[in-house]
């Protein structure tokens, strides 16, 4: 019988590499718990992404088109602008602030824009 990859392979050998690397990390449990936590969420993942390949200010309504395309794989005239205010309104509310707390992005309210202040 013939072996076929498992998508849950993929995960296993991820988290085996994951706890190979937090065996030399020096970080706290809260620091690495905290860590998790802020990329528990994919938006969250593509935010820092988008901001990460853009390495500038954006403004939150462009984040959010960029975040949508990546989210939906789709190109953004193929994206409903009720997707993208769906996302624009998660970033707005839930995302942004976490990342923002946590240091790695700022948020400017009056101009609308999001600053990759803590990503290299």
């Amino acid at each position: 019988m013939t072996a076929t990859p498992h998508p849950e392979s993929d995960c296993v050998e991820f988290v085996l590499s994951v706890l190979e690397t937090l065996d030399t990390c020096e970080a706290s449990a809260e620091t690495i718990d905290d860590a998790f936590g802020l990329l528990a969420d994919q938006r969250r993942r593509l935010l820092l992404e988008v901001m990460r390949t853009y390495g500038e200010s954006l403004t939150l309504p462009d984040a959010a088109e960029e975040v949508a395309v990546r989210e939906t794989g789709r190109q953004m005239q193929n994206i409903s602008a009720e997707h993208v205010h769906e996302v624009y309104l998660s970033l707005y509310h839930d995302h942004l602030p976490r990342l923002t707390d946590a240091g790695l992005l700022e948020y400017n309210q009056e101009r609308d824009m999001v600053a990759p202040t803590g990503l290299p």
